[in-house]
């Protein structure tokens, strides 16, 4: 009895706590002049426009952005997009905020100036003729205040971005690459930093991230340096690869390079490093002129087989790309052979099929109709882990045209030899939808 009364006395209190909560809660209000007109939300860096309208500045600049030339209150047309910073009511938001502390409102920051195009463009004078000096302090000084810049704010990332930022400091990875990997070690960790908030990059920085010497660089890297570094160089290059795919040619003309990457997906180190490792292999077995001695090299080590055990367990990101890999390496012969006489192969690509992605299917369903053009036992084994069942559904739930054309295909090559042959996992056809 003791403990009942306890227990409802408690509750008492409890529900008396909870409704002086909500009266707390309901008794806060935010003045109305302090939320953006667009938003409604606690403006954090009030901006006045040259209409009298207050905004917060992030809202009002995605505004303009997007091509409008109106304040979007007065709807009248703007005589100038300046937009002058409103102290006194920013002022005001964050006495408001302390005295509220107490309902856990956050006093807002007191917002940094944006930087301004001229102030980039003259950083970016200075990281030129520090560039044609080969000065690494004055280099590195320069890079490090953009890289602040660009730590601030997006619109700052903007800001520096819209000044071709990306295609100086490109110049300059490349001249100081050029010079001495090892003496110029912090300035080009520094550059490689901020190119990777610029991605994609333009025509110019590309030319000069795919030199050899900055894929040299970039390669030293992923050898010595910590892991941080190795992450921005295997992020710079698969956004080098990914733009233009000729870049893998010099890329494999770098000794170890291949064996660097293999060991990167069998070792992982982390997850965003073997994500992009499988991307660069894949760019490089795609249409290189030496794709097929890339492939070959690939293949000797053992790639198939590696590839086929990330792609089990692996979540859906990896697992799309470990499955376009191994397409593109089922394009030669001995990467055919070398699949055909994996006993996972058949098993796992046909598991795969309508069961992590669209894209995982189109991969799963390209390799089995490549691998089944040559061997007539290639077929048997399918329909006994139950491809015919998978392809016939996935042609009834709906897919890509190319996909359709190759799943009824394989249909086709199938149907005869289905005779006692059929496995089906009707675990795979639970909750499945058509995609119509």
């Amino acid at each position: 009895m003791f403990n009942w009364r306890r227990r409802k006395t408690t509750g008492r209190h409890g529900e008396k706590r909870r409704q002086q909560q909500q009266q707390q809660h309901k008794e806060l209000e935010i003045p109305r002049h302090f939320l953006c007109p667009i938003t409604l939300d606690l403006m954090k860096d009030p901006v006045t426009l040259s209409s009298g309208i207050t905004y917060d500045r992030e809202s009002i600049e995605t505004w303009l952005e997007d091509g409008n030339f109106t304040c979007p209150v007065t709807n009248q047309l703007l005589r100038s997009f300046d937009q002058i910073p409103n102290h006194s009511l920013r002022k005001m938001i964050q006495d408001w905020c302390v005295e509220n502390g107490k309902y856990g409102v956050e006093r807002i920051p007191t917002p940094r100036i944006p930087v301004t195009s001229e102030e980039v463009s003259e950083i970016l004078f200075a990281i030129m003729d520090s560039n044609r000096r080969l000065d690494q302090c004055g280099c590195l000084d320069s890079v490090q205040k953009i890289k602040k810049w660009c730590m601030e704010s997006e619109r700052n990332r903007r800001c520096i971005t819209a000044n071709e930022t990306a295609g100086v400091l490109a110049a300059a990875f490349d001249a100081f690459a050029c010079d001495s990997f090892e003496r110029n070690a912090n300035v080009l960790e520094e550059i490689l930093c901020v190119l990777n908030w610029m991605f994609p990059l333009d025509g110019e920085a590309l030319e000069h991230l795919g030199s050899q010497s900055s894929l040299r660089c970039m390669v030293w890297f992923l050898k010595w340096r910590d892991l941080s570094v190795k992450q921005n160089s295997m992020a710079a290059l698969k956004e080098l690869l990914s733009c233009d795919q000729q870049y893998g040619e010099g890329l494999a003309a770098i000794d170890g390079v291949n064996e660097m990457l293999f060991n990167f997906i069998k070792d992982p180190i982390s997850p965003s490093i073997t994500k992009a490792s499988l991307m660069v292999i894949f760019h490089m077995v795609s249409s290189c002129s030496s794709s097929e001695k890339i492939k070959s090299e690939f293949l000797d080590m053992g790639l198939v087989s590696l590839l086929l055990e990330t792609i089990v367990e692996s979540e859906r990101s990896l697992c799309e790309r470990a499955l376009g890999v191994l397409d593109k390496l089922c394009d030669s012969k001995q990467g055919r052979e070398v699949a055909y006489n994996n006993a996972l192969a058949m098993p796992v690509l046909v598991k795969k099929i309508l069961r992590v992605s669209e894209l995982a299917t189109e991969y799963s369903v390209s390799t089995i109709w490549k691998l089944s053009k040559d061997e007539e036992r290639v077929l048997i084994e399918a329909l006994q882990v139950g491809a015919f069942q998978k392809l016939l559904l996935l042609i009834q739930v709906g897919c890509g045209d190319e996909t359709k054309e190759k799943a009824t295909e394989l249909l086709k090559l199938l149907n005869p030899y289905r005779a006692g042959l059929e496995c089906i996992d009707s675990v795979d056809f639970k909750s499945l939808k058509r995609s119509f």
